[in-house]
């Protein structure tokens, strides 16, 4: 059996609240270093998903860190073509609603969550680096705050 915990490195990029129709959005992770990334979104608690659309996570990338630099990843930097999933029932706390892969060229990854009317929901998101320049690594990394 191989060792893979020290060739990974696993970023807690926070719980984002959904309510409304107000965006959301995490903190990111830093890519360098890494040539593999995998976001994983958790529904924590779910009091209400909205209406039909329920909320949108978008995978967002950056070249630093301002909030404002953030747009959504193109399908093609992503594995499988997909940079959104989308959550709309109230029964989904505590399951992973989805995830992305990433091979883009940006440096900071995150995402943002939109909600439709009466969204009101708890999510966690995780990052999980691989492919790394240099092992060993540090299994458990820090996040890098959106400015």
């Amino acid at each position: 059996m191989r060792d893979m915990i020290n060739n990974k490195q696993v970023v807690h990029l926070g719980n984002v609240t959904v309510s409304g129709t107000s965006a959301a959005t995490s903190d990111y992770v830093d890519l360098r270093g890494y040539d593999a990334a995998t976001i994983m979104v958790v529904n924590n608690t779910i009091t209400d998903a909205g209406t039909a659309d329920g909320y949108t996570i978008t995978l967002q990338e950056s070249d630093d860190t301002a909030g404002a630099s953030a747009s959504t990843v193109a399908t093609s930097d992503t594995v499988d073509g997909a940079n959104t999933v989308q959550v709309t029932s109230d029964d989904d706390d505590n399951t992973v609603a989805g995830g992305f892969g990433y091979r883009g060229g940006e440096r900071y990854l995150g995402i943002t969550v939109t909600g439709t009317t009466g969204s009101d929901a708890d999510i966690s998101v995780v990052a999980i680096l691989n492919k790394p320049h240099r092992a060993e690594t540090t299994f458990v990394g820090t996040a890098v705050a959106r400015t």
